[in-house]
């Protein structure tokens, strides 16, 4: 009697190399999160679900031809003629390959097709509010999805690899006696299961700060959105009900909505003191710290009007008195990576003078790159006291 067996691992080739390509991107992805972080097609994707961004080091799977013989065998579109000149050897082969002279290699890329939400997943996979403590009023929920079982049934997304595969070794070793991989069959499959795990915290609000003054050039305006996009994104991606509120200021300090405060311009002086005064009232007004966990953060370049410094040094004082962590970024100029600190700069002036510094964090970003490590350095993991 002849019985016929499916090679299910040919059925399941397609969907495993898949995967593995899968993995590759996001392992990519992962090795290049600062540079990502601050790609101007994601800060001003407009809610697209899917972008395309360049990944360094990474080759999508693709047939060659006799890839390392010099003769090539190629069809055209049908309208070339005898003589015309359809390429030269070395032509279009990418970095290093352009017209002139260089002396560096060249940098592969490829463009990978991912949603946003699979980079987000990645960036906050490790950042949290620091500090946050227990509150007498409104419990905040964070959702979390956290590893359930092992199933033997479930969708394909959800495959477990490594188990799937250690399933397989152990029946070989039963069919065959030798500890290997053999074609993989449908008993051999192992899912993961996924459960929402709520986890209840206290009310928690954001203070959003921006420099919009005239100093503030165009790269130092796209630095401070893109930390912010990114800040408003964790936070609504991890926490179901912070709050966040917007202040821009120049010489003067205004409450403006989100879209106001990713959209509008401004010029004029810079008196930091303003807006710190408004976050104050706010806090006064809306956000008892008896019953609010509070996170001012503020960025500008620092260049702050002379006068106006020890008044911002006091209000700065009196706002980490009643918050759980005030987070300063203070942007350079773009390419300048000459910089030295001067005495004049805020960032500088906050680090001698300020008397709490427990729950002040300080960065400078001078580059697009320094977005993603100034996310960690005010949202990383520490301590908690929940």
């Amino acid at each position: 009697m002849l019985v016929h067996h499916h090679d299910w691992s040919l059925q399941r080739k397609g969907y495993l190399d898949q995967e593995r390509h899968k993995e590759r991107v996001r392992e990519a992805i992962r090795k290049n999160l600062s540079s990502i972080v601050a790609n101007e097609s994601i800060i001003l994707s407009d809610g697209k679900k899917t972008i395309r961004i360049p990944i360094r080091s990474l080759e999508e799977y693709k047939f060659r031809y006799d890839y390392r013989k010099k003769k090539h065998v190629g069809q055209g579109a049908g309208d070339s003629r005898v003589g015309d000149v359809i390429g030269r050897e070395g032509e279009g082969l990418g970095p290093g390959r352009g017209p002139g002279a260089g002396d560096q290699p060249g940098v592969e890329y490829y463009e990978a097709e991912v949603e946003i939400d699979e980079i987000a997943k990645l960036i906050f996979e490790d950042l949290e509010l620091p500090y946050l403590e227990e509150k007498s009023k409104h419990a905040v929920h964070s959702r979390q999805l956290r590893f359930g079982e092992v199933r033997k049934t479930g969708i394909l997304p959800h495959l477990d690899k490594r188990r799937t595969l250690l399933e397989n070794m152990r029946r070989m070793a039963k069919e065959t006696g030798r500890a290997q991989i053999g074609p993989l069959r449908k008993e051999d499959l192992r899912f993961k299961s996924w459960e929402e795990e709520i986890r209840y915290e206290t009310n928690a609000v954001v203070i959003a700060m921006m420099d919009v003054s005239g100093s503030m050039g165009e790269f130092k305006k796209y630095i401070a959105r893109s930390f912010y996009f990114w800040m408003v994104r964790f936070l609504r991606t991890k926490y179901d009900t912070v709050r966040v509120v917007f202040i821009t200021h120049h010489t003067e300090a205004k409450e403006v909505t989100e879209e106001q405060f990713f959209t509008q311009g401004e010029s004029g002086g810079t008196v930091v003191s303003s807006a710190y005064r408004l976050a104050l009232e706010i806090i006064r007004q809306r956000f008892n710290p008896k019953d609010w966990n509070i996170y001012p953060f503020h960025f500008s370049d620092g260049d702050n009007y002379y006068s106006d410094n020890d008044e911002a040094v006091r209000l700065a004082d009196e706002l980490i008195a009643m918050c759980n962590l005030f987070g300063y970024g203070e942007i350079g100029e773009e390419g300048y990576t000459n910089y030295r600190r001067s005495s004049g700069a805020l960032l500088s002036i906050f680090n001698e003078r300020l008397k709490n510094k427990d729950r002040f964090v300080g960065v400078r970003i001078d580059r697009k790159e320094d977005v993603y490590p100034a996310l960690k350095a005010f949202f990383g993991r520490r301590g908690e006291t929940v």
